[in-house]
């Protein structure tokens, strides 16, 4: 424990993109509290980095709520929180069960609100940088993507509505909107050559995402010396939210 350097709470901390942001929070000495719903590549990745964990459902506040009242007590601060929890659902909204449709929501949407909630009770003092990922396809119209882009949508509102209220307090809260990133969530999406090709030609940069190209976006979010911005969302995502490719 370094109580001179930075805290941060790392929420979906064993996923493809959430471990990415973990190590570099770690390379860069920060103090880490790293939070997940699965235990043993929870305490895996915690060994590996020498933080603290606690394993922890987001969907659930108090569970939340624990956490950063952990790593105030552990560290006397909250420098900063991340929201890497996230699932992807494509379907035509008549074909997504109302099951479906709320378990999207609540994967996505509440635990970035929980995120938000813990994050600023433990910020309210000292101020602080929440981040929250939200997707491209929040910000351009894709078939099939109705439940996971109305969830994703709902982040970026919840991200901008969250950094106007607590900004007296100096706390920024922004988003990152990734394009298709590879991960073990989204394996499934490129199970041959044809598919991997047709989602590589939807990127202007013509390549899919890496969870590091995602992760230091939002270290850099995080990052104090970034105290002037605050209620953005920065594609990360080869171009897809905002361009088409020739």
């Amino acid at each position: 424990m370094n109580n001179s350097s930075p805290t941060y709470i790392v929420v979906g901390a064993t996923g493809g993109i959430g471990s990415a942001v973990s190590r570099l929070l770690s390379a860069s000495g920060s103090n880490l509290v790293l939070a997940a719903r699965t235990e043993q590549p929870l305490q895996s990745l915690a060994a590996d980095l020498g933080a603290v964990s606690r394993t922890v459902d987001a969907t659930d506040y108090p569970q939340l709520q624990e956490v950063a009242s952990f790593a105030r007590t552990e560290f006397g601060k909250i420098d900063g929180i991340v929201c890497c929890v996230g699932s992807i659902l494509l379907k035509p909204a008549h074909l997504t069960s109302d099951e479906e449709f709320d378990e999207t929501i609540t994967v996505n949407l509440r635990t970035a609100f929980n995120t938000v909630k813990a994050g600023v009770r433990g910020m309210m003092s000292t101020g602080g940088s929440i981040v929250l990922c939200s997707s491209a396809v929040a910000q351009t119209g894709l078939a099939n993507h109705e439940a996971i882009a109305a969830a994703k949508s709902g982040i970026i509102g919840l991200a901008r509505s969250a950094a106007a209220t607590y900004a007296p307090r100096n706390i920024r809260v922004n988003c990152v909107a990734p394009g298709l990133t590879q991960t073990r969530m989204t394996s499934g999406l490129f199970e041959n050559e044809a598919s991997l090709e047709a989602s590589k030609s939807m990127h202007a940069l013509g390549r899919l995402g890496q969870p590091d190209d995602i992760a230091s976006a939002i270290v850099w979010l995080l990052d104090p010396g970034n105290n002037w911005v605050t209620g953005q969302v920065i594609g990360v995502d080869g171009g897809l939210g905002q361009l088409r490719p020739r």
